[in-house]
């Protein structure tokens, strides 16, 4: 199993690590990863699908309908929907983001690269996201696969996690931070 230093849950890595030794053995990792970062962009843009995966109201069966008809819906191959079925049928939907940072890790370090966090106000560029990684390797030294969440209450700026290490130099630090000194002031 592959050791992974960011923190994820027991679980959530368990299910991971095993979707990624199916994965590779049957030289589908590419298409794995390509499915999930889908459902994950599914789940960040979707208050509905968020809610459906964290609510324990809905019985197994439910859930297991319900990703059935999503999965078919967008097109996802076998062993992610077989994945997501079996998380739902195991009542783990609740832990779904977790198993695709999982994922994400455990793939990035087999290709010999670490991952990154990184949350920014808006979208980045193709432009912004190479400039990005590069300047992550100058400072790692190693290849870096990021993997981008869009929050706008950042206001500005990027707050980049890699490893334990996190970089914040978004605006609303920079803001509380200057709030913070103007009380100390006053």
């Amino acid at each position: 199993m592959a050791d992974t230093s960011q923190h994820v849950s027991g679980v959530a890595e368990r299910y991971a690590s095993s979707l990624f030794d199916l994965a590779l053995e049957e030289g589908a990792v590419p298409a794995v990863t390509a499915d999930l970062d889908r459902f994950q962009a599914m789940l960040d843009e979707s208050d509905d699908l968020k809610r459906f995966v964290l609510s324990p109201v809905f019985s197994a069966d439910e859930q297991v309908g319900a990703i059935q008809a999503l999965a078919t819906k967008v097109g996802f191959g076998a062993y992610v929907t077989n994945f997501l079925k079996l998380v739902a049928s195991n009542r783990r939907l609740f832990a779904l983001p977790g198993m695709v940072k999982a994922f994400r890790i455990i793939a990035a370090q087999h290709r010999g690269e670490i991952s990154a966090e990184v949350t920014s106000a808006h979208a980045l560029t193709q432009a912004q996201e190479d400039e990005l990684k590069a300047a992550l390797k100058g400072v790692t030294g190693k290849d870096v696969a990021i993997a981008v969440t869009v929050d706008p209450s950042i206001l500005g700026g990027l707050i980049v996690k890699v490893g334990s290490r996190q970089i914040d130099t978004s605006l609303r630090t920079k803001l509380s931070t200057l709030k913070l000194a103007l009380k100390e002031v006053g």
